[in-house]
């Protein structure tokens, strides 16, 4: 008998699952196109919360009844005071362990295309500078955050998702 098809003696136990996983959080890229190229907003995280001192993007919670479009739209109005002028899905989604909640949380991607350059920032950072991509893959902390600056480049390079503008832009930003 084959061990792929070996049935254990007795009754079949089947066990629970432990790990839960759900779509929890959203990260938010705020990007702005200037003169010699593409610019990121990065954050950093301040020293009375969780990673402190560590760089990364907007990051944040998906709330109970919220899409995580609209997540993505009330995080980065929350760390930054700013709303895009263009809204894209990445199409791609992070995942993370939080082993002390023992979950995997999945993470949407967007890319936010804003006009203004003066962010507001709220009590989680101290501090927020602009970067070209290639600088920035070389601050943020998260190795999924340098992946998807990659990404960006390859996609937004010239400002908007070119062929494929129909398909990862989101269109009515106010709901």
């Amino acid at each position: 008998v084959s061990a792929c098809r070996h049935r254990p003696a007795g009754p079949v136990r089947r066990l629970a699952a432990v790990t839960t996983f759900r779509v929890a959080f959203v990260d938010v890229y705020p990007l702005r196109l200037t003169e010699p190229g593409l610019e990121v907003l990065l954050l950093r995280r301040a020293a009375a919360g969780r990673c402190p001192g560590s760089w990364e993007v907007v990051h944040g919670s998906i709330e109970p009844g919220e899409t995580p479009r609209q997540a993505a739209l009330r995080e980065l109005q929350e760390e930054t005071g700013l709303s895009p002028e263009r809204l894209y899905n990445l199409s791609r989604v992070e995942a993370f362990y939080r082993h002390g909640a023992d979950e995997v949380g999945f993470i949407p991607v967007f890319a936010a295309l804003v006009a203004t350059d003066v962010p507001r920032l709220s009590p989680e950072h101290d501090a927020q500078e602009w970067l070209p991509l290639a600088d920035a893959g070389g601050r943020v902390a998260w190795p999924r955050e340098r992946r998807t600056l990659q990404d960006i480049q390859m996609l937004f390079g010239r400002g908007d998702a070119g062929p494929l503008e129909d398909v990862l832009r989101i269109e009515g930003l106010g709901d």
